[in-house]
């Protein structure tokens, strides 16, 4: 299948029909996502031990993922009106992106008051979507100059001026907002930039190629590729259905030990070094601390802080006892 004649200059030829290509690989988008959110709720419900929101490597897997659906939005402009906007079609995506962002935000302002959803990947792809349009007539050396000095401006124009609450949404602040999920507009509009230029440069060539043609032959191609058509729904409805799996189970079996003392530990660890004892050494006196207290079944009553009197004695006496075989002084922290 060859491209069809341009009929105005400056804008692109395609062939007509999806590039099943691209519903693959925002399937496997979308797979990535899920699995990263599987983690990120077996942890915030401790079901395991690991922190996700913080340890290594997973901070970078979000970002790895999120940035491949912007670049994805990029490409994916330019399928559907490199060649000519649609504005019907535009607008109409454009609307279920904005309505399924405000759902976002008023669930999450509910559930999470003080980490809500105030401008995630939904309102980052909606924004960016309008914004890119000029770009798919304009030059190719500026959009990939655009796309340059929005992916760099994180590190050379942030500003106290903009930790304002109404200005959060650029991204280009000196303090990170507290929220479940934040795409803001510097960086990552530059990856959706970056994806218009290349599916602006490369169009030509699959528009010719083979690769227009191809499709999924194996089952778990052929759901990607479904996955990819309907990203949106999937987007919304697969973390209800996480939830809706792994809360009951988390009620069921209780939290794991590791991740129950996790907060606790931090806590009496950051008390320990204030205190002017070694990290190593409020290591140790912590954890055995903790120990001590799941042993003669304080544990519990600890954590609800709902200690009588003379438990907090006891509780007491045996962190001393914790810091005197770590080495430490024969005071608690």
């Amino acid at each position: 299948m060859t491209a069809l004649a341009a009929s105005e200059p400056g804008v692109l030829a395609r062939p007509a029909g999806r590039l099943e290509l691209i519903d693959v690989a925002r399937g496997l988008a979308l797979l990535a996502m899920a699995l990263y959110h599987l983690f990120w709720d077996l942890s915030f419900l401790k079901l395991i031990e690991t922190q996700v929101a913080t340890a290594a490597p997973w901070p970078w897997a979000a970002r790895a993922i999120a940035g491949s659906f912007l670049f994805l939005v990029g490409v994916s402009l330019v399928l559907a009106h490199g060649d000519g906007l649609r504005w019907h079609a535009f607008l109409r995506r454009l609307g279920m992106i904005l309505a399924a962002a405000a759902a976002v935000t008023l669930v999450t302002f509910l559930v999470f008051p003080e980490s809500y959803i105030f401008f995630g990947i939904l309102h980052c792809i909606a924004l960016s979507s309008l914004l890119a349009l000029p770009f798919l007539r304009a030059p190719l050396p500026l959009v990939a100059l655009s796309a340059a000095i929005v992916l760099s401006a994180p590190l050379w124009a942030t500003s106290p001026a903009f930790d304002a609450p109404l200005l959060a949404f650029l991204g280009l602040g000196t303090r990170l907002p507290v929220t479940n999920d934040y795409v803001p507009l510097f960086p990552w509009f530059g990856m959706v930039l970056a994806g218009l230029a290349t599916a602006r440069v490369t169009l030509p060539w699959l528009a010719a190629s083979a690769v227009w043609r191809w499709q999924a032959s194996s089952r778990a191609g052929r759901a990607l590729a479904w996955a990819g058509r309907h990203s949106l729904s999937v987007y919304l409805i697969h973390q209800p259905i996480l939830l809706a799996v792994l809360y009951p189970l988390s009620v069921a079996v209780g939290p794991h030990p590791a991740a129950e003392a996790a907060p606790f530990i931090r806590s009496c660890e950051a008390q320990c070094v204030a205190a002017g004892h070694t990290g190593d050494r409020c290591h140790r006196a912590c954890h055995c601390t903790v120990e001590e207290l799941r042993r003669r079944d304080l544990w519990a009553r600890t954590l609800q802080n709902a200690l009588g009197p003379d438990e907090r004695l006891q509780v007491e006496a045996l962190a001393r006892q914790c810091f005197a075989r770590a080495g430490g002084a024969l005071r608690a922290p």
